[in-house]
């Protein structure tokens, strides 16, 4: 246990995260007693003190100077940002120090660091420039201070073209799979054990399309994301019907993209194929998540190896020309020898784009809910590992085009979304940097509502259980609408 001893929280949250940036799976608490080690932050009048402490000793400590004095310190937003950033970096030389290593990351815990370039680049900078302020500003490793810029430039080139207060986008969510995975904490239920529930379901999804399409009405829609759970779950017939019930009520074919996760291969079929091919499905993606039996057991996937290869090559005999693949790097069990394999077999596939996940400790997993468990088999992810897919995808033509991080990730890394030039899924850039509305219709969906004039996001959550989403829906409608139009 670590200890944490403050005579002000302004900046708790980050420094507890900086803290287990360095010290993933550990505890902290505001108490000495039974503490490893303590870290102590000391707020006076313009300044604040950091020191880490042991056996009432302390080992190291660095005074920040603070911008403004007292309360005037915290109350002016630039300059309590200025502040913060300030004070996390004298936190993270104190932790080099201590550890004795230093983080690719830096100081940034946050889940969309992206979301700094963008902004860098909306103010006239250059790539070179960007690059230097991850380094400089935020201590981020140069590799990934030069992903970063060249992620958010390819985000900013993609994102130009639209005009935020005219356009939205639309998730709609299936919370049912074949099977729950060890990992998932999605909301997600068996569709074999909630199979009555489907069809009440769908027919409340409709009730809340139809208000969404009211909400939106003399909008232009710039993409749809179908996801879960395992969309592709559903019958043909329910597939079916909800694409046809999306296509009665929105304009899809005026649409930059409509995206299906196709996902899990034990949930496709070419029955289903056919009925994504009446629709102007533009992306799907198939997701194997690794490519070695034994983890796909372990993990609780109900199909094998052969299965993903042999519904991918359906799917391009059927004519789909933009296939994305997931991998997830830190499974249980596996080491670089395994994602080698992955990333190997996914390369001969030759898919459009590629998606690489770094395991997440989720709360509401069976993974993290059991660790103990599966401890022995969880080591974190590599950056070595990374940076084999990434000239894995590199040889297969692709550029990483959009990422982003997690709470509890493996080995304190990233997600990473790679694809070949014209093949990027527009949804997860949109999702991601938060400049349009996203409209999210389902159980466990949460809409997005842009207020750029004030510099505002606002959100609108539906509930996670589906017979309560299904009992709630015009609860669920009156959410958003109350967001939407204040």
């Amino acid at each position: 246990m670590i200890g944490l001893i403050q005579n002000r929280t302004e900046f708790d949250y980050d420094i507890r995260s900086l803290i287990l940036a360095f010290y993933h799976g550990e505890k902290i608490a505001a108490s000495e007693e039974g503490a490893e080690f303590l870290v102590r932050v000391a707020y006076r009048e313009s300044s604040m003190r950091i020191s880490l402490e042991q056996d009432g000793r302390t080992a190291l400590w660095e005074d920040v100077p603070l911008e403004g004095e007292g309360a005037d310190a915290f109350q002016d937003e630039d300059r309590k940002k200025s502040n913060r950033n300030n004070a996390k970096k004298a936190l993270y030389r104190l932790m080099t120090q201590w550890t004795g290593r230093e983080l690719p990351w830096g100081t940034m815990t946050g889940v969309r660091p992206t979301k700094i370039g963008m902004a860098l680049y909306e103010n006239g900078l250059d790539e070179r420039a960007a690059e230097q302020i991850y380094r400089e500003r935020y201590l981020v490793s140069g590799a990934k201070a030069r992903l970063c810029a060249r992620v958010a430039k390819k985000e900013y080139e993609l994102l130009s073209a639209l005009e935020p207060e005219r356009e939205y986008s639309l998730y709609v969510g299936i919370p049912f799979c074949p099977s729950r995975c060890l990992y998932c904490s999605f909301p997600s239920n068996s569709i074999k054990t909630h199979a009555d529930a489907v069809d009440p379901y769908l027919d409340a999804l409709m009730r809340e399309m139809d208000g969404a399409a009211e909400d939106c009405a003399g909008r232009t829609l710039t993409a749809v994301y179908i996801g879960g759970g395992t969309p592709t779950a559903l019958s043909a017939g329910q597939l079916d019907r909800l694409l046809s019930g999306l296509a009665a009520r929105f304009d899809l074919a005026k649409a930059r993209e409509l995206t299906v996760e196709a996902g899990r291969p034990d949930s496709l079929d070419e029955e289903k194929l056919r009925v994504l091919k009446q629709y102007p499905v533009s992306r799907i993606s198939i997701n194997p998540q690794t490519m070695n039996e034994r983890t796909l057991r372990l993990i609780g996937r109900e199909h094998d190896v052969r299965d993903v290869t042999r519904i991918y090559e359906k799917a391009r005999e059927m004519g789909f020309d933009n296939i994305n693949m997931d991998m997830i790097i830190g499974l249980p069990g596996e080491d670089i020898t395994h994602v080698a394999r992955t990333a190997d077999q996914i390369s001969e596939l030759a898919p459009d784009s590629l998606t690489v996940h770094s395991l997440a400790l989720k709360r509401a997993s069976e993974l993290k809910i059991n660790l103990d468990q599966y401890r022995h088999l969880v080591r974190d992810g590599t950056g070595a590992m990374l940076d084999l897919v990434d000239d894995s995808a590199a040889r297969m033509g692709m550029e990483p085009y959009y990422l982003y991080r997690q709470k509890n990730i493996s080995g304190n890394l990233e997600n990473v979304g790679y694809s070949r030039p014209g093949r990027e899924c527009l949804y997860n850039i949109l999702i991601m940097e938060e400049k349009q509305d996203i409209i999210a219709l389902g159980a466990g969906a949460t809409s997005k509502f842009v207020f750029p004039r004030e510099n505002r996001l606002e959100r609108a959550e539906n509930v996670r259980d589906v017979r309560q989403y299904i009992s709630r829906i015009d609860e669920m409608i009156e959410r958003k609408r109350e967001v939407c139009h204040g």
